[in-house]
């Protein structure tokens, strides 16, 4: 219960949870079920794993269900666990928040954040918005380019951190990889392009920059498909308005389509693709800046929120 002049804040209520919920105990387990295991999350949170399995006693003791169960892929919610998580990682966000308000001095300052316009759009209008209502003093410089061209101006010093699609970031600078998963294929389904031959895209430029644009065209040529790029774009909005207009097919990491396009794939004759990296590259002169430190947090926890993996890799 939180206490702010006269007025009270059950926290916990507001989500419609148990009085006296410890937010450690839940800490604990959103941890166990983003690293599939107690040991991972005794790891993190700096105790031992007894000590972890009785945090869940108590948990599930005082919500009256069992929460995890163990299965051969590891650790894994119940469905009543899974009712939690989502409750249980709101409930964090918010302790924490107004936790850090009371005991921070505000954050003033500039942080300068690049990123490719197709990120932009899929992963970064909650985490900014989440960002600018926990700091409102400080002001966000956001460019939008493609992950080469931000790759140069990290290393020049015009940024202090980046978006960068990996196999594209600048050797040497601390870099992080936020989030790895499946490139798909992209089309209208009221226009029967994957049918046709050539096969007419829509990718990047053809400057062979491009990691989506190699994988696409790799993944056809080993099918043996015969392929015509009709439109190229430095962006992915150009990339999906020639797409919606049934003139082409493209490729994209999951994000929400717009309304008139389909993910493809095997049924539709189309090759499987790799899994595509995104990392966050830091300028060193941004090392241990507070707001620079706070953003990267808040892009971290943003991405791990949508299922991202959090994977260190060397600087």
């Amino acid at each position: 219960m939180l206490t702010i002049g006269i007025m009270r804040i059950d926290v916990g209520r507001m989500f419609g949870l148990p009085p006296g919920l410890d937010p450690d105990l839940l800490r604990t387990f959103v941890l166990i079920i983003e690293g599939g295991s107690f040991t991972r999350a005794a790891e993190r949170v700096g105790r031992t794993q007894s000590a972890v399995s009785m945090q869940i006693k108590r948990l599930e003791d005082l919500l009256g269900q069992p929460l995890l169960v163990r299965t051969p892929r590891g650790v894994q919610p119940t469905p009543q666990g899974m009712w939690l998580l989502e409750r249980a990682r709101a409930l964090l966000t918010l302790n924490d928040e107004i936790v850090g308000n009371f005991r921070s001095p505000p954050m003033v300052g500039t942080v300068r954040l690049g990123t490719p316009d197709d990120y932009a759009l899929n992963w970064l209008p909650k985490i900014l918005a989440r960002f600018a209502e926990a700091h409102p003093a400080v002001e966000l410089d956001v460019t939008c380019m493609n992950s080469d061209v931000l790759a140069q101006q990290i290393q020049d010093g015009r940024l202090d951190l980046s978006l960068i699609s990996e196999g594209q970031e600048p050797q040497g600078w601390p870099t992080q990889r936020i989030w790895r998963g499946p490139l798909r294929w992209v089309g209208s389904p009221a226009h029967a392009l994957h049918k046709r031959d050539p096969l007419p895209l829509a990718l990047a430029r053809p400057d062979n920059s491009c990691i989506w644009r190699n994988a696409a065209l790799s993944a056809l040529r080993a099918q043996g498909r015969t392929t015509r790029v009709t439109y190229n774009s430095a962006t992915q909005t150009g990339c999906f308005t020639v797409a919606l207009a049934g003139l082409a097919i493209t490729v994209s990491t999951p994000c929400t389509l717009p309304q008139g396009l389909s993910w493809l794939g095997e049924a539709e004759g189309l090759p499987p693709l790799p899994e595509m990296g995104i990392l966050l590259v830091r300028h060193e002169a941004s090392l241990n800046v507070p707001v620079a430190d706070a953003l990267a947090a808040h892009i971290t926890e943003g991405f791990r929120r949508a299922g991202s993996s959090d994977v260190p890799m060397a600087a």
